[in-house]
């Protein structure tokens, strides 16, 4: 009997978009239990805290019917959450030479701490490639239409922290 085949797709999802749901459906093709981890990652700021990422992620994946799609945060070394899962593949998005740099260099540092877990790239596909959730977010506080990059759950989730933190703004001038 062979061993089932994990593998784990790791962000910050803050919000999960439309680039991220396209990797996500893709890598759930390659691996037969897909573990999408949403990480704590407080140095990166988070727009959304922990509880409200892995919500919205989880309200994105439920599309995906018959899917073997798990959604699990986690506060360790990326590392030890695949080895606690038994993922013996990690799965990254690529959209751009910068982004190739930054994991090339993830993927050595890995490799020391688990030779035996692989990195797979999957290339955001063209109409994705620009899509980050930095930006979206910063179109979203200017006003401007994140419609096509994000769902309309996800939008009204955006779109509502956004007024509430212009709120807390203005009621501190």
């Amino acid at each position: 009997m062979s061993r089932e085949r994990i593998g784990l797709y790791p962000g910050t999802f803050d919000p999960i978009h439309k680039g991220h749901y396209d990797i996500i459906t893709r890598a759930a093709k390659l691996v037969d239990k897909l573990v999408i981890g949403v990480a704590v990652n407080a140095g990166k700021g988070p727009f959304f805290d922990l509880d409200e990422r892995v919500a919205m992620v989880r309200g994105e994946v439920a599309r995906l019917d018959g899917r073997n799609i798990a959604v699990e945060s986690f506060s360790t070394l990326l590392m030890h959450k695949a080895m606690e899962i038994g993922a013996e593949m990690i799965i990254r998005g690529l959209r751009a030479v910068s982004d190739f740099e930054y994991e090339f260099q993830m993927v050595g540092m890995n490799a020391r701490l688990n030779p035996d877990i692989e990195t797979v790239f999957l290339m955001a596909s063209d109409n994705h490639q620009f899509i980050s959730s930095r930006l979206v977010k910063e179109i979203a506080m200017l006003n401007g239409d994140i419609r096509s990059f994000v769902s309309p759950q996800v939008a009204e989730r955006l779109l509502a922290r956004v007024q509430q933190l212009q709120n807390e703004d203005a009621g501190r001038a």
